[in-house]
Parts: structure tokens; C-alpha cells; sequence
């Protein structure tokens, strides 16, 4: 799927589509499962969205930037059409999203639990940060 060029959002929609998420779920969520590519809110914005390997935790990209998750999922949107009371730009600087340039359209798309959004690939199969200490998994 192709994105026009744009400022984007690229993390965990959840934190920037507040006002929208029940919206957004009704779209991603069919007969039990979640879908994945481009889908448009009734207001016309768009946006990706992709489903992460192993659920909820934290991700990096290959530069090393942070992508904290708390729906199982990673996707992007403009910048301009976050949720007007969410705050895109703060979790980018907190690291736990990132902002980006896209001079040209560019692609989305799942590649086996690599997550691309045009050059930045985030890689959900690897290691991630979890809820739990390591010392905690013999008792799960």
C-alpha cells in the first residue's frame, strides 16, 4: 500500500487517535481478528496500521529509536490528523514514537512481523521489552 508524502506519526495509534480509537477498532477488528493495511476514519483521514509480533512491549528500528506498543500494534497518520488533545510530537520526544519526513509516496506494509513505513523498519520478532522480569518466567 502506498502513503502520499507527508509529517507522520509512525508508533502506536492508540496514543494519538484517542477520540477516534473505538472508531478505529470497529475498522481493524473483524470476526475476531485484526486486520492489517490502510483504512479511513468517516471523517476521511487515513492511516496503516500492522499488528506486531509478539503483542504489546517496546520495539526499535534499525537506527535504535524506540517504539513503545500498548495495543499490538504499529502503524502511521499525518501528524496533522492526530486527535487534536493527543500529543504526537511529546511521545516522539519521549521516544516512544517518531516523526517523519516523507518527500514522496511511500509503502506500508507487514514484511513477516518487519514493520515498514517507507524507510524506517521496526522489527517485532527480535527482542522486545516486556511486563515481566526474566526471573518471573519460570512461574508463567
Amino acid at each position: 500500500m502506498t502513503m502520499p508524502a507527508g509529517v507522520y506519526y509512525a508508533g502506536d495509534l492508540c496514543f494519538v487517535l484517542h477520540a477516534s480509537w473505538d472508531e478505529v477498532c470497529d475498522l481493524v477488528i473483524q470476526d475476531h481478528k485484526c486486520l492489517e493495511g490502510e483504512f479511513t476514519l468517516r471523517d476521511g483521514r487515513k492511516f496503516a496500521i500492522f499488528n506486531t509480533t509478539y503483542g504489546d512491549g517496546e520495539y526499535t528500528d534499525q537506527i535504535g529509536r524506540s517504539y513503545c506498543v500498548d495495543s499490538g500494534s504499529i502503524g502511521c497518520i499525518r501528524l496533522e490528523d492526530c486527535d487534536p488533545d493527543d500529543q504526537p510530537l511529546q511521545y516522539a520526544k519521549d521516544g516512544l514514537a517518531s516523526i517523519e519526513t516523507f518527500q514522496d509516496d511511500f509503502r506500508c506494509m507487514n514484511a513477516d512481523g518487519i514493520i515498514m513505513i517507507g524507510h524506517i523498519g521496526i522489527d517485532t520478532n527480535g527482542t522486545h521489552e516486556e511486563d515481566y522480569d526474566e526471573e518471573d518466567e519460570g512461574i508463567w
